[in-house]
Order: structure tokens, then sequence, then C-alpha cells
């Protein structure tokens, strides 16, 4: 196998590093000196932060002696796009999120830059906490969170029955890692589960696969409903008022694929109407949410900044995933997770 070298562009742990670099064949570049320090674990953006010039012109001389990079610079489209045409020898870049492919389409690539340099994402290593997110979605509308949260504000001591998830059925739309992931979980609480993916194939746990075309036949089926799907061209907007229309009154919406899935006023309608018993979201079609949405003061909307995939474990599963991929192209197989430029996940 011939020896690549490997710049780390994002914070990260020293432990971490020394992971990858007891991969046989590589050879890390790493200035800790040069990256941004950390706001919590797993920031990959870090803090702010300027590099004097004597700085500037050492993370500029890393950067274009690597092969391969372990995140974006920056964490930013605008990193991608300056390392790559800067840096010759550049062949793949790792990205820390698991929808790089927008940070790709975002960094407006040339051809020939997409066919030189791969870009690979972290899929599938934020399904564990997004998954269980999803599951509190559904379980805070179940039992009502809402009204437990008032009546204790109220110091109101009633006793009334609640819903189960047991018996009730899931809709799971987008069957990659987070996806399977809710499957699996909610499942072990005696849900049915029916998820929707383009491609067919055995997804444990699943009672009913169906292809994209059939969403509106199962949505009338779905008390809950969780959108795991990247962006794309064809997701955008899916999830309109026709489709919240179709769903059976008290149904929860989760969200933890991409805010731009969802017509977020179409949503909102239907939680104000009450033909929703709510909706949990980790991701908006804007980015931080404005604080002119609605959603911030609707009370049967859970809400999460975007973190819900933030683990104390995320970095350590990153490199794992690298490690992999690393040995993948010192083998020349293919890489794990690379972005499609055509359709950008």
């Amino acid at each position: 196998m011939s020896r690549v070298t490997v710049a780390i562009a994002t914070p990260l742990e020293p432990e971490l590093v020394k992971r990858i670099a007891a991969v046989d064949g590589v050879e890390v570049l790493y200035e800790p000196d040069l990256l941004p320090s950390t706001r919590f674990p797993g920031d990959h953006r870090g803090a702010p932060f300027e590099r004097d010039e004597e700085a500037r012109a050492r993370w500029e001389a890393l950067l274009e002696a690597a092969e391969v990079l372990f995140g974006l610079p920056g964490d930013s489209p605008e990193g991608l796009r300056d390392v790559i045409s800067r840096s010759p020898r550049l062949r793949w870049v790792q990205g820390t999120a698991a929808g790089a492919g927008e940070q790709v389409a975002a960094a407006e690539l040339s051809p020939e830059e997409l066919r030189r340099v791969a870009v690979t994402t972290s899929a599938g290593v934020h399904a564990t906490p997004l998954a269980e997110f999803a599951i509190l979605g559904l379980l805070a509308f179940a039992k009502d969170l809402p009204r437990l949260l008032r009546d204790k504000a109220d110091r109101r001591w009633e006793h009334y029955p609640v819903a189960e998830l047991r018996g009730r059925t899931v809709v799971v739309l987008g069957l990659g890692g987070i996806g399977r992931e809710v499957v699996r979980l909610a499942s072990a609480f005696g849900m049915r589960t029916v998820g929707i993916r383009r491609t067919g194939g055995e997804v444990p746990r699943l009672d009913e696969l169906h292809p994209p075309e059939r969403l509106r036949e199962l949505l009338p089926r779905a008390n809950g409903l969780v959108v795991s799907l990247p962006l794309t061209r064809g997701t955008r907007g899916l999830l309109g008022r026709d489709a919240f229309a179709l769903l059976p009154k008290g149904a929860v919406v989760v969200n933890v694929g991409r805010g731009g899935v969802v017509d977020e006023a179409a949503l909102v309608e239907a939680l104000r109407e009450g033909g929703l018993a709510g909706a949990a979201l980790d991701v908006f079609a804007e980015e931080p949410l404005p604080r002119e949405s609605p959603l911030w003061e609707l009370p049967n909307v859970l809400l999460a900044p975007h973190t819900a995939a933030l683990s104390i474990h995320e970095n350590e599963r990153i490199v794992q995933l690298f490690c992999d991929n690393l040995r993948r192209h010192l083998r020349g197989e293919p890489l794990r997770n690379r972005v499609d430029p055509e359709h950008y996940y």
C-alpha cells in the first residue's frame, strides 16, 4: 500500500488523532495551535478565531501538503472551495456532517474539481441520538407533555388517561442509518413500522416497505411521521398542506432530516388548527430559526436548535468511520458515504 498524508482540518481530540495515525500507511499532519478552540464537545467549527500572518502561512502549507483532509476547513462551503482550489494534491475530504453534501453543493465546485476530489459524509454516525430524539417526540405527545407542563405551572392536580405508542403506526420517510434506528426503537415500543424509500431490500424489524410513490396513500395511517430525508430537488417541499391534511387527527410529525423537506407555513397551520397533536423538530428551512417564527411560541412544538445529532461520542464515531474509509482508500476500494455530485447526498 502507498503512504497517504492526512491533514486534520477541524478541531479534534489528540487521542482520536492518534487513532488515525495508527492506521498503517498513514502520515498525519496535526498542528492544534492552528485550529480554533472548541465551544462544546464535537464542535467542528470552533470559536471565532484568526491566524496571524505566520500561522496562516503554516496552515496553508499544511493543507497544500495533504492528499486527504479530515474535516472541512472552517466547517464551511467557503473553506472547502478554497482548499480544493489551492491544493492540487488533494484527493479526498471527510466531512464531519451527515449533510456534508449540502456543503459541497454550496461550494459550487467545478466539474473537474468534483471529479478530482471525493467528499464523504458522516452519514450513519448520528443515527442513535437522532432516533432517540424522534422517539422523544413521539412519546412527548402520546403522554401529552404540553398538558403536563401547563398543569405543573398551574399547580393543577387532575387524573386523566393518556395514549400509548404500542399499537400505533409510525411511517418513517427515509431508511438510511437514522431511519433504520427509528424503526428498531419504535418496534421495541410495540409500534407498527412502515418505511418509505426508493430502493428495496430487507430492513430489520420493519413491518412494511413501500416506494415513495405510495406516500400519500400511507399518510392516513400514520399516527407518527418521522422524516429523515436529505434535502434534494426531489425532496424540497415534499410535505405541504395536502400531506398534513391526509394525516389522521392527533398525528405527530418529527423532522430529523432537513428543514426544507417540510413546508413550515403549512405545518404551522396544521398545528394551530389542531389537526396535529404536535411536532418535534430539530431542523428548519432557515437556521438559526428566525425570532419571528411562530414555531417558537406554539405549545405543541418540541424544538431543538439542530443539536439533536450532537453527542459526546460523535467524534469517536466519525473517526471510526474515517479510519475504515482510510483503509479502503489505501486499498483502492470505494469509499463509504461518498457524495453524489449530481444529487449532493
